[in-house]
């Protein structure tokens, strides 16, 4: 049965944006949700339906907005073991490894990380998030590792979408660039759009797109004559864009190691160590791994932090920039 909300804008209000206006009303709704709805027809001003969320309201306007009752999912469930890292009766954090999609899309329906929550929680998940993407409060890429959280009730995933809306969500990527950043550490503030040559990828915008901002700072620099130019970066986000940290990299001039949509083209050391070597060409993903996340828990309010070392893949590569000689940045 649909759930229906009516408001009426009041004197004070008066040229709000209405998914604002609604969002300020109606606080256990994200504005992500919110613009969702009106995006899918399910807003009434003054009787006629609106799909444009930053659409202007003003004093006596009526609103009626309709929420639908979730659909029942048919997800096949998928035997996937899943690193859970924390588990309560709100919410999961995975440790998720590189190599597997978040969720269904084109040409994958079953080998997501949805299929093996669903197998694993069954209908313990939340579900206002789409038919395809229960539980689901944020996505990290396909070929990236490491911690995400999980919503197991309805609750629990409008509240922690309000905190990534907010970005008070704690959220430390570690990376490996080629080349050295200049300068060393700073803050990246840019649109974010998607490409007009690859609709697969993404870029920075000088008119268009939505604001990233990520704060890097390099740890380590690898540079001697045994080593291609390289470092070992952590990132912290502002803001969650799709491919955020590898468009910035990319900005900077600085591609990750092992990106191959946002590939750098590698040039050939003649004494560069074998070993290193062997493992640079073997490594079938970038080398990004979501080190830290932390949030405020939805029901106790409790601040959460969690960390997740390297993958093995990651960790040897490291390990063996490290024995090759190295040139320690001063944080």
């Amino acid at each position: 049965m649909e759930n229906i909300i009516n408001i009426i804008v009041k004197d004070e209000e008066n040229g709000s944006r209405i998914d604002s206006f609604v969002s300020k009303k109606q606080k256990e709704l994200s504005r992500t949700r919110i613009k969702n709805l009106i995006i899918q027809k399910n807003l009434k001003l003054n009787n006629l339906i609106v799909i444009n969320p930053s659409q202007k309201v003003f004093t006596g306007d009526k609103i009626n907005l309709f929420i639908p009752e979730p659909k029942k999912t048919s997800l096949k469930p998928y035997k996937f073991k899943i690193d859970i890292v924390h588990e309560d009766d709100d919410l999961l954090v995975l440790n998720k490894p590189a190599g597997i999609v978040m969720h269904p899309g084109a040409g994958n329906y079953d080998n997501t990380i949805v299929n093996a929550l669903v197998n694993y929680c069954g209908k313990s998940l939340s579900n206002i998030g789409g038919e395809l993407r229960p539980g689901i409060v944020h996505r990290i890429d396909k070929d990236t590792s490491g911690l995400i959280v999980v919503a197991k009730n309805n609750f629990a995933h409008e509240n922690l979408s309000n905190q990534f809306n907010k970005h008070s969500i704690e959220r430390m990527y570690e990376l490996i660039v080629w080349g050295k950043l200049r300068p060393q550490y700073g803050r990246i503030e840019t649109l974010i759009t998607r490409s007009s040559r690859n609709r697969q990828l993404m870029e920075v915008g000088i008119t268009k797109g939505k604001k990233a901002i990520t704060n890097y700072k390099t740890l380590e620099v690898f540079e001697n004559d045994k080593t291609p130019t390289l470092s070992l970066v952590e990132c912290k986000l502002e803001t969650g864009r799709t491919h955020q940290i590898r468009v910035h990299m990319k900005h900077k001039g600085n591609n990750i190691l092992g990106d191959k949509k946002y590939k750098k083209k590698y040039k050939k050391i003649k004494n560069i160590n074998k070993n290193l070597e062997k493992l640079i060409f073997n490594l079938d993903r970038q080398f990004l791994h979501a080190k830290v996340i932390g949030f405020i828990h939805p029901k106790s309010g409790k601040k959460l932090r969690f960390t997740s070392i390297l993958p093995n893949d990651l960790k040897n590569i490291l390990k063996t920039l490290r024995n090759t000689g190295k040139k320690i940045v001063v944080k």
